[in-house]
C-alpha cells in the first residue's frame, strides 16, 4: 500500500526542495504550493497563508477550470492565471499526476515570466513524481 502524497515524507521533502529551487530562480515568487487534486497540501514555501485552506481553494479552482474547458469543448485546461493589483497567481496541473502547482508572484514579475517559471517547475515536479513512483526510496527496517 502506498502512502497518500500529502503524508509521504519522501515526496514532501523532494517537493519542498523543488519549491525552494523555484524561489531561488524567481525572486518575485512570494508563495508556492504543491497540492493534490482533492485539496491536500503536499509542500509549500513558507508564507502567511493557511496551507490547508489554500490547497482546498486552489484544487476547487483547478476543477472549475477543467469543467469550463470541458463544457466549452476546447480541450484540456493548461493553466489558470489570476491577476490582481499586487501580483499574479499562476496555477497548472503537474503533467501525468493528480497534482497541481500553484504560485503567487509579485508585481516585479510579468505574467509571461511567471508562467514560464511555473511551467518549468511544473515539468520538474512531474519528473520528480515519476522518478519517485518508479524508484521509491527503500525503507529502513526498524531496529
Amino acid at each position: 500500500m502506498t502512502k497518500a502524497p500529502h503524508t509521504n515524507p519522501d515526496l514532501i521533502a523532494a517537493a519542498s526542495a523543488v519549491l525552494d529551487e523555484m524561489k531561488s530562480v524567481a525572486a518575485s515568487l512570494d508563495y508556492a504550493a504543491l497540492l493534490t487534486d482533492d485539496g491536500f497540501d503536499v509542500a509549500r514555501l513558507p508564507g502567511e497563508t493557511d496551507g490547508a485552506r489554500f490547497a482546498s481553494m486552489a484544487s476547487s479552482m483547478q476543477a472549475l477550470g477543467d469543467a469550463v474547458t470541458h463544457e466549452l469543448r476546447i480541450g484540456d485546461s493548461e493553466y489558470i492565471i489570476i491577476a490582481s493589483g499586487k501580483g499574479y497567481v499562476v496555477q497548472l496541473r503537474v503533467a501525468g499526476h493528480p497534482m497541481v502547482l500553484s504560485a503567487l508572484f509579485d508585481n516585479d514579475a510579468t505574467i509571461g515570466s511567471a508562467l514560464a517559471v511555473a511551467r518549468t517547475f511544473g515539468a520538474k515536479m512531474a519528473r520528480l513524481l515519476t522518478e519517485l513512483e518508479q524508484h521509491p526510496p527503500e525503507s529502513t527496517p526498524a531496529p
